[in-house]
């Protein structure tokens, strides 16, 4: 009686290196495949499948190299448990990139031969993985299309300094990243989803390749047409946000546009945001909401949003944790004193509840608030999402 072979993975972009590898498995015995499902890969990973479950599962199950396959019904980079422990197979089998110590223990511990395969293409076919695909789907090299990979920002500091109505009293700066988009980018959430859908009608996937700064100015203008029938204009910091990569601020004084744009590329500094930032999705802002009503811009109050801006950036460029989260917070403070209706319906029981969780050190919400997310700084990005599941980790873009 041949052995039962198992492999486990996502296959959300199937391609020929994955078949390349389910044949080199099926070499060892009859070949069972686990597939993550859509709700494992939205929390662990922290992003949509590009196709569903069912559809991947029957593509799977297609590949002549397979005997059967299954949904695994488990969470976490060990999601596959709940399919061994009713197909019991006799080998299980990782690529290189997928080898662990726990993965090898697992199967000491049951009595399953373990074995490592290298990543080798199919003789004559160039070598594929999901990661390099992703990455040539989001520089728009790749011939093959999939979901809008258009950059959003998310707000540190200095928020509504880039209205001449609130810079009017004393200038500041407001700082931004600009984030990947691996994670699914609600509307109405305070990450500039409204600056992002008027880039996708200029550019429906992918930012063009030019200076960014001049790409902003254009997204800015293009957004506050003279023809905008609302008589809002929406602030520049949301196209700076998402057309400058990495870490950036920008310095307004009683205008529209800042009258200077300061970015930060260092690696070390970008990592170090990542691993103290996490979003933690709430209700959308409701339609009407109206987070400028009973609005009290004073002075004191603008000086006192412009000097938190300042000590974070000085804190991040310092990578100085305490002091970060700390002037993010007053950050946010100085925001909610001008703005008290930012924080409407259920935000304050969002704020209560993580305000005092472990690990939290300080937290905000992006854009101009009512709803959306909550933005903390956190002691360990890690810790916190493994603890908290509904936790989003980010990705800051480089270029």
């Amino acid at each position: 009686m041949a052995k039962k072979v198992f492999v486990s993975g996502c296959y959300d972009l199937l391609h020929s290196g994955h078949v390349e590898f389910f044949r080199q498995a099926a070499e060892f015995g009859d070949l069972y495949v686990g597939i993550g499902s859509d709700n494992t890969i939205l929390h662990y990973k922290n992003h949509k499948t590009i196709y569903p479950e069912q559809e991947r599962l029957f593509m799977v199950k297609a590949i002549r190299y397979v005997k059967n396959a299954f949904i695994n019904q488990g969470s976490g980079v060990l999601d596959f448990l709940p399919t061994l422990d009713f197909l019991h197979p006799d080998i299980l089998v990782v690529n290189q990139d997928g080898a662990s110590d726990a993965k090898r223990k697992l199967c000491e511990e049951r009595g399953m031969e373990y074995v490592v395969l290298e990543r080798t293409p199919h003789e004559g076919l160039a070598a594929r993985s999901s990661t390099d695909l992703k990455k040539e789907l989001g520089t728009g090299k790749s011939q093959v299309s999939t979901d809008c990979q258009l950059p959003t920002r998310l707000d540190l500091a200095g928020t509504w300094i880039d209205q001449p109505y609130v810079s009017c009293y004393a200038p500041g700066w407001a700082i931004t990243i600009s984030l990947k988009p691996t994670f699914e980018i609600r509307e109405r959430c305070g990450l500039s989803t409204s600056t992002r859908n008027v880039i996708k009608r200029i550019w429906p996937y992918q930012l063009p390749d030019m200076d960014p700064e001049t790409l902003a100015r254009l997204v800015f203008c293009f957004e506050n047409s003279p023809e905008r029938s609302d008589g809002i204009i929406s602030g520049a910091q949301d196209s700076i946000g998402i057309c400058v990569p990495g870490l950036c601020r920008h310095y307004y004084d009683n205008h529209f546009w800042p009258e200077k744009i300061e970015r930060c590329s260092d690696e070390t500094v970008l990592q170090w945001l990542e691993n103290h930032l996490v979003l933690i999705p709430m209700e959308p802002r409701k339609a009407g909401c109206n987070v400028v009503d009973g609005k009290d811009i004073t002075e004191d109050k603008v000086r006192a949003l412009a000097s938190a801006a300042e000590e974070c950036w000085s804190a991040i460029m310092g990578m100085d944790l305490s002091k970060f989260a700390q002037s993010y917070r007053a950050s946010f403070s100085a925001q909610i004193a001008m703005f008290p209706a930012m924080i409407q319906g259920s935000v304050k029981s969002y704020i209560d509840k993580y305000s005092v969780m472990e690990g939290v050190l300080a937290w905000k919400m992006p854009g101009a608030g009512g709803g959306g997310y909550l933005a903390c700084v956190v002691t360990d990005t890690c810790e916190f999402c493994k603890k908290n599941p509904e936790a989003i980790s980010l990705k800051i873009r480089r270029k």
